[in-house]
């Protein structure tokens, strides 16, 4: 009954931490390609294979379902994925549904005209890749009209985060904040549209100021996935273990991980 959860490195733990809480019942594996990582800075066929290659190790572990829990990933190849690669006993999802349905207050499944939302301006910040594919408009163009959408491509942030420079992850988000600004003084929301950037949330928050809403990811994530295993529960798969798996450097990786959520994570190679 595991479900995989996906990331390019250690951003997806937050995803992770908060769906193994909403679903204490559930055995998550979860796969870090952090041999690979950051995707931020690939094209979109280097992160299709990378990412491919990863969902298929997470299905030989006995997930039939796999939350792909890195925005890169979801924005440069997970419609791909599911057009001409997913067969039909598997299931691949990303994580710009529960954000989407968030922002315009409606459900995926809403096929009704596009319709003016609450928000106005929203300022995403995410990864050179996700920035470039643009997904995250597309699927707001869908749903919701008159949105301003000001994108800031957060170069180096993630490379920090994974090598443990907190300081130096710090003064990059405060940094692609202020170049934000310039551009959208005043933006009604922020996505943080990169899985580790809730590392950073209350540096975003703080250099955003306290009048913009900053909506983060893991706990839509964790609420979108409860209501769709509580609709198709036949996509728990066979695995039964919990399990933490990279391609890098199990010890590394190990300690980078406990140092993140401040308890001890074991990983092995995947």
């Amino acid at each position: 009954m595991a479900v995989g959860v996906f990331d390019s490195g250690l951003g997806g733990l937050t995803v992770l931490d908060k769906v193994a809480a909403r679903l204490p019942e559930v055995p998550f594996v979860y796969l870090g390609d952090s041999a690979n990582a950051p995707y931020g800075v690939r094209d979109a066929d280097d992160v299709y294979t990378l990412t491919c290659a990863s969902v298929e190790r997470l299905w030989d572990a006995g997930c039939d379902l796999v939350i792909l829990a890195c925005n890169t990933a979801s924005a440069a190849a997970l419609r791909r994925m599911q057009e001409s690669w997913v067969p039909r006993d598997k299931r691949v999802l990303g994580v710009f549904v529960p954000l989407i349905e968030a922002l315009t207050e409606r459900q995926w499944g809403d096929n009704s005209p596009p319709r003016e939302v609450a928000v106005k301006t929203v300022a995403l910040f995410a990864t050179p890749a996700t920035v470039r594919s643009r997904a995250f408009q597309r699927e707001l163009a869908f749903r919701a009209i008159g949105v301003d959408v000001e994108a800031q491509a957060c170069g180096g942030v993630v490379d920090a985060i994974e090598e443990g420079d907190m300081i130096l992850a710090e003064a990059l988000v405060r940094s692609h904040v202020d170049a934000l600004k310039r551009k959208m003084p005043e933006p009604d929301a922020a996505i943080l549209g990169c899985t580790h950037y809730p590392l950073m949330q209350e540096v975003f928050q703080d250099a955003l100021g306290p009048n913009v809403s900053v909506y983060s990811q893991a706990n839509l994530v964790a609420e979108s996935l409860a209501d769709y295993l509580g609709r198709h529960p036949d996509m728990l798969g066979p695995g039964k273990d919990s399990l933490f798996l990279t391609t890098g450097d199990p010890k590394r990786v190990s300690d980078r991980a406990t140092q993140f959520l401040r308890r001890r994570i074991a990983f092995d190679k995947a």
